[in-house]
């Protein structure tokens, strides 16, 4: 008996998904465990595996196509076997609401076009002619003009007998003074127009993680009250320090490892900045688990690390690394990219020295991170070339006050600075 397969929800957030890749086909036998499709949820493209065994009798939706959750994705059956019935019964329900809607919807329209707003498009088709003909004149051969306009065209230096009017009976009125346009300078217009290029333009259908990303950002954004705080580091150290770990056999750590590492062990010592706002509590994290910003095509997933406090930075690297590979090939899983407490954004690698991030909620906070700026400082009361990067962290003033996100900093520019300290 055949089965009807419907769009899995595949995500506790995911509301619709995207055929991004059928790798079955109508004809093909299935067994159970065999990758049916890929899907496109708001957070990664994730393979579908069939719990049916059979024959791909139907595909419902064609790679690219979307659709809700529970629509009608496939149907495994027996070779052969007539679905027309399933198909349509599956169908009815979607097709007679879709019906219903139209024409509710027409019938508004119709109700909305009366007989006076006919009236006014006959009356606009049939009055738009006489803007052509010569301006209305009494039997003594003067122009027939309102009031206001004889002085309007006065002022303006306007020979009124030369306007057609468009008021009752060929009368200039306002409008028509104040839309004349003489003849000579519509020539010299026309003459003097040059064409310069066609406008053009490209539309972009939103993926699912771009509108999940625009919905959450613009939530965050608005729902919590965003102060910034920004310190400028000495990088010189930590330039140094990571120069002697690299010579190590088998080492590979990036100043962006060090400051998560640093990260992590700051909010050890300062909890409050790990912590999570809810309408009827706020939840203090014992456990530290940051979320790394990662660019990918369609905009931003943010992998966790889960446990950063516990692990080195060699161990932290490798894990973001792998993390970054899969996510630019969207193949990430949602429980990779659930449970973060706390945000690391890097830009400094494209060249931006500061910048302010928006909250990953229900988290506090996220770390802003700027390259390392090569410049002339003050050291022992002397100007040097000094290396140094600057890092801002928003905070949620409803679960971080200034004095808790300054001391925070305080104690992650000490790490930062003195690698050495991270590794006791």
């Amino acid at each position: 008996m055949a089965e009807i397969i419907t769009m899995p929800r595949l995500s506790d957030t995911m509301t619709e998904g995207v055929v991004a890749q059928w790798l079955k086909k109508v004809g093909d036998k299935v067994s159970e465990g065999d990758i049916l499709a890929e899907i496109e949820t708001d957070k990664a493209t994730m393979e579908f595996e069939s719990f049916n065994e059979g024959t791909l009798l139907y595909i419902g939706l064609k790679d690219g196509e979307s659709a809700p959750v529970d629509s009608l994705l496939a149907i495994i059956g027996e070779e052969g076997e007539n679905i027309d019935a399933l198909i349509k019964d599956f169908k009815v329900e979607n097709t007679n609401t879709s019906q219903e809607k139209k024409e509710t919807k027409k019938a508004s329209e119709e109700e909305t076009t009366t007989p006076e707003i006919k009236e006014t498009v006959a009356e606009t088709k049939t009055t738009a002619p006489s803007a052509q003909v010569a301006p209305a004149t009494n039997t003594s051969g003067r122009v027939v003009a309102s009031p206001l306009a004889k002085k309007i065209a006065e002022d303006k230096g306007i020979n009124i007998a030369t306007i057609a009017g468009s008021g009752e009976n060929g009368r200039v009125i306002k409008r028509d003074i104040e839309n004349y346009v003489p003849a000579a300078a519509n020539t010299a217009n026309s003459t003097t127009t040059v064409a310069l290029g066609e406008e053009s333009f490209e539309e972009i259908t939103n993926s699912q993680m771009r509108k999940t990303i625009a919905r959450r950002l613009a939530e965050s954004k608005f729902t919590a009250p965003h102060y910034y705080l920004m310190i400028e580091l000495d990088m010189d150290n930590a330039i140094a320090s990571r120069k002697v770990i690299n010579n190590l056999p088998d080492t590979k750590v990036s100043f962006n490892d060090i400051v998560v590492k640093a990260s992590a062990m700051a909010l050890k010592k300062h909890p409050k900045v790990n912590s999570q706002w809810f309408d009827d509590k706020i939840r203090i994290n014992h456990h530290v688990n940051i979320g790394v910003a990662v660019a990918v095509e369609d905009g931003l997933v943010v992998p966790v690390i889960p446990f950063t406090d516990q692990k080195s930075m060699t161990q932290i690297g490798a894990e973001v690394k792998d993390m970054a590979v899969r996510a630019k090939s969207k193949k990430l899983t949602p429980a990779e990219m659930q449970g973060s407490t706390f945000t690391v954004s890097n830009l400094g690698m494209f060249g931006i020295s500061e910048f302010t991030s928006i909250i990953n909620q229900p988290n506090s906070a996220i770390l802003s991170v700027g390259a390392i700026i090569e410049k002339p400082v003050v050291k022992n009361g002397q100007i040097v070339v000094g290396n140094t990067m600057k890092v801002t962290l928003a905070c949620d003033h409803r679960t971080v006050d200034g004095a808790t996100g300054s001391a925070f900093l305080q104690t992650l520019k000490d790490f930062v600075e003195n690698p050495v300290t991270m590794l006791a």
